[in-house]
């Protein structure tokens, strides 16, 4: 998925940082968000994941009126409830600026809302 880089996604407008380059906190809520729709198809009616780890490096900065393209690649062979996926984010000059892992878990978003609430 590409996103554009603006004002509202720089370390300033984030408070991680001073410079005006793409804040870190987004780029790994980017990173996750492509993580949800990679698992979606690995579950049942009834079920969602909850992010639980985040292993990323943040490589090279990407100004204002940049963009970036993210991907998650699914584990292969997924069994249990536990989901590593493998992350990477590319700029619009195909360099590479970020890469790790993110895990998720699985579970019965009835029960998890339920427990979320005690």
């Amino acid at each position: 998925m590409r996103h554009d880089v603006t004002e509202t996604d720089t370390a300033i407008a984030l408070g991680s940082g001073d410079v005006p380059v793409l804040a870190t906190p987004r780029l790994i809520a980017w990173l996750e968000a492509a993580t949800v729709r990679a698992a979606a198809p690995l579950l049942a009616p009834g079920q969602t994941t909850v992010g639980t780890a985040i292993r990323v490096a943040h490589v090279r900065a990407t100004p204002v009126g940049g963009w970036v393209s993210v991907t998650a690649q699914a584990p292969e062979g997924a069994e249990g409830r536990r989901l590593t996926f493998r992350v990477q984010a590319v700029d619009g000059h195909g360099r590479e600026i970020a890469s790790g892992e993110v895990d998720r878990v699985v579970v019965d978003r009835d029960r998890f809302l339920t427990s979320a609430a005690d």
